[in-house]
């Protein structure tokens, strides 16, 4: 049997394409292989570094705003320092399935903050990287990524005072603060004798007509306040402020659970006018554990243990608010961080 040989120009008819042809379709196909490649490391190992960053971020964040509300509270504290074993084990328990750890922590007692960076601790690579697996075809074997927080503590200034009662710095004197349980009556002649509106040594009359009422804002119980400037307006009179139904439950519930319901309401230093033109100055913010009111149609006495005692309730023509003032740290971002104040009250809050 004879074998039909074609002469090349009939070969390349019966083919379709040219041998110069077919070298090209393989250049081609080695190109998109690695434009595949290159798509294939972005969506797979960039969304694995993205997920990984965030691990890093969180345990960044968790760790200063641990460690500051432990500076916040006492700057002796072992946990506040920069071998806080309380920030590395956040960092570790936000990194899930992977090795993570702190890799630098700084504490500032003067601008009052914590900053943390944090990085991958994975087996046989370096600090900060993470291994790739697609991007390895593309000569890129690794990455590296971290994360960094700042958080701060100091005294809440700007802000919403969620309950609209203000009170003067005289109220939070000597030993006020952690000290004993108090009623504050906030209407009628002769109240709080002890206690005159003003700064110790300059005292002003108590405003005709009210007590501490702040202009709220409006359709809320909260009002405004930046201890920058002074609060212009107030509302006068007995009864106590409007569309604060809502927290007075919730202080009925906290206390009723034999939990404290507790407050930051603004101190003023000094104030003038009268009426709704009453101007204050308020200097910042204190701690208020509240036990009971009598506001004109809103009132609780708690007599569940432990129980007020008698002698401060404040029933009938009595108007006022019972409770004491406290030494508080809490995580809030709905106040920013200003200056320090003796009031007792301190925010924790992240700064970047």
């Amino acid at each position: 049997m004879r074998r039909l040989i074609l002469p090349p120009r009939a070969a390349q008819a019966l083919d379709g394409r040219a041998p110069r042809e077919r070298g090209a379709v393989a250049v081609l196909t080695a190109i998109l292989m690695v434009v595949l490649l290159g798509f294939a490391a972005l969506a797979v190992d960039g969304g694995m570094l993205y997920a990984k960053r965030a691990e890093l971020q969180n345990g960044a964040d968790a760790a200063v705003l641990a460690v500051a509300q432990r500076c916040a509270a006492s700057l002796t504290d072992p946990q506040c320092s920069t071998t806080s074993t309380l920030a590395s084990g956040l960092a570790q328990s936000n990194a899930q399935a992977s090795q993570a750890g702190i890799a630098s922590l700084a504490i500032s007692t003067t601008s009052r903050t914590v900053t943390a960076t944090t990085q991958p601790l994975q087996p046989g690579s370096q600090p900060g990287s993470v291994s790739l697996f697609f991007a390895r075809a593309l000569g890129i074997t690794s990455a590296t990524v971290g994360a960094r927080a700042q958080a701060a503590w100091g005294s809440p200034s700007t802000g919403i005072a969620a309950f609209p009662l203000a009170f003067s710095v005289c109220q939070l004197q000597g030993t006020a603060i952690d000290g004993a349980t108090q009623l504050i009556q906030s209407f009628g002649s002769g109240v709080n004798p002890s206690c005159t509106y003003g700064t110790p040594g300059q005292p002003s009359q108590v405003v005709p007509g009210g007590f501490g009422w702040l202009q709220q804002n409006s359709n809320q119980c909260g009002a405004s306040i930046n201890v920058a400037s002074s609060i212009g307006g107030s509302q006068p009179g007995s009864s106590g402020p409007s569309y604060c139904d809502a927290i007075y439950s919730s202080w009925i519930s906290a206390l009723q659970a034999g939990q404290r319901a507790i407050v930051l309401l603004p101190v003023f230093t000094t104030v003038t006018g009268t009426g709704k033109n009453a101007i204050y100055t308020i200097a910042g913010f204190a701690a208020f554990s509240v036990k009971g009111w009598n506001f004109g149609g809103q009132s609780y006495y708690n007599n569940t243990p432990p129980a007020v005692d008698a002698s401060l309730s404040c029933s009938n023509n009595c108007k006022g608010i019972i409770g004491q003032f406290i030494t508080f740290v809490d995580l809030d971002s709905a106040y920013q961080v200003g200056p320090s104040t003796a009031f007792g009250a301190t925010i924790v809050r992240l700064a970047q």
